[in-house]
This record gives structure tokens, sequence and C-alpha cells, in this order.
């Protein structure tokens, strides 16, 4: 496949397999197929590797934190169960959106906490606000440990960003789903994956190996859960689609 940009006729020429379609460059479609390249490669070069959040790695599009944002300020949880720590960035974002709302806590769930890591957020001006748990995120004694953490009647949100293989993703949602309340969300990440088969950084299996796949298998088995991305809550635009790292990945429990 080929896209030429013309500027000056203001026009994308896309060509799949010598046949060629003609696009208006400041269209709903020219911007949907320029956001999906735009995506891998910016998913190539580690772009996502470039922020912080409130002094901590933050290693997400900022697309997608802002689209969580609106989630979060909808659903209102009181807590959110996040498998995958890495540097913290996440955590502390979701502190700092709690400590705003005035409530809410984070469980971040990692089978390795790095020492200086646990130590940057523990220190941090947002640490009463989060638990870390260690260990495998599907270990029963761990999803065990998370459960006592969470009260009864308490409104529970839960972002899976841990090992990001198909497998691994479908045991965590079978794993986390009943933490998930009625109204919220159970987020399957980096479904972005099935996309980067063939960048210079990705991996061929990923074509079939990823977070999306495990999302839809999930939504087929479990009809309490409805797989559909959250509406916006503000738009003057034509566009529908999130330009982001994790598609296919919202499940909702009904």
């Amino acid at each position: 496949m080929k896209l030429t940009l013309d500027t000056d006729a203001q026009q994308m020429i896309q060509e799949i397999d010598g046949e060629c379609q003609t696009i208006p460059l400041y269209s709903k479609e020219a911007f949907e197929l320029i956001s999906h390249y735009w995506l891998k490669l910016g998913w190539n070069q580690k772009y996502t590797y470039t922020f912080s959040w409130m002094g901590r790695p933050i290693i997400q599009l900022p697309e997608d934190m802002i689209r969580i944002q609106e989630v979060i300020y909808q659903v209102k949880p009181d807590v959110i169960i996040e498998t995958g720590v890495a540097h913290g960035g996440s955590l502390i974002y979701y502190a700092s959106l709690f400590k705003a709302m005035g409530k809410g806590r984070v469980v971040g769930v990692d089978i390795e906490i790095r020492p200086h890591n646990r130590k940057a957020i523990e220190q941090h001006e947002l640490s009463s606000f989060i638990t870390l748990v260690e260990g495998s995120s599907t270990d029963t004694s761990i999803v065990e440990q998370v459960k006592t953490l969470v009260n009864p009647g308490e409104t529970v949100l839960v972002s899976l960003d841990s090992c990001h293989t198909k497998q691994h993703v479908a045991d965590e949602l079978e794993a986390y789903c009943s933490f998930v309340t009625p109204g919220s969300y159970i987020i399957a990440t980096d479904g972005i994956m099935k996309d980067l088969d063939d960048v210079p950084r990705g991996n061929p299996e990923w074509n079939w190996d990823h977070p999306t796949a495990a999302a839809a298998e999930f939504a087929q088995k479990h009809p309490e859960f409805v797989l559909e991305q959250p509406k916006w809550p503000f738009s003057e635009s034509d566009l529908t689609e999130n330009v982001t790292h994790w598609p296919g990945a919202w499940l909702r429990r009904l």
C-alpha cells in the first residue's frame, strides 16, 4: 500500500495493488488513515517514552490518558486496579485525578516492582492514594490480596497493562472481571500490537497475539460485558474514532 500526500492539490492518493483512490486531504477519512500510520511510526520511534506525569515516566499515548480521564470523571470509581506498574506514572496520574475529585484510591499490581521505582512511588506526594502489590497479576493469591483492598459496595475500574500476550490478557480478564461494577470498565490496553507486526521494532506473531483479540473473545463469552468505545462527553467534530494505542480495549459491564 502506498500513500501520497499532495498538499498543493489538497489530496491524498491511496494505492493498493495498483488501484488508486483519491481522498480529500482535509477529510475524516484522510485523518483516520494518517493517524493509523502516525501511530505505527510513533510507536516504533518510542514516542510514548518521552512523557512524564508529576515527575514519573508515564509510558502512554497522551490521547489515551485524556480519554481515560473522561471515563474516570464519568464513572467516579472508588478504586482503580491497574496491572503493570513500571515507573508508576499511570498510578500517579490516577492518584492526581482522585485528589482533584476528592475521592478514590489506586491499587497497582506488578510481578516485579523495582526498588528504585517503589521508592519513588512511595516517596511521591500522592503516595497516600496508592497501594502496591507485588506478584503475578494472575496468581490466585495475588488476586485474593487485591480483593481485600476493595470494600463492599465500592465502584471499581480495572486497567490491564502488564504482559500483553493474548493468553495473559485473557487470564487477567477472567481474574479481574468480577471486580468491575455495573457501568464501569475493564480495559485491555495496548491492542495496537495487532498493527505493529510489520514495523522494525514489532513482532510478526503480534498479528494474532495481542490484547484486542483477548478482549473480543472475552466479550463473546461474557454477555454481561459489552465491547465499546466510551462516548466522548464533548465533540464539535465529525470524527468518531479514538486516536489510540488501545483499540478494542474498552469492556463495559452492563
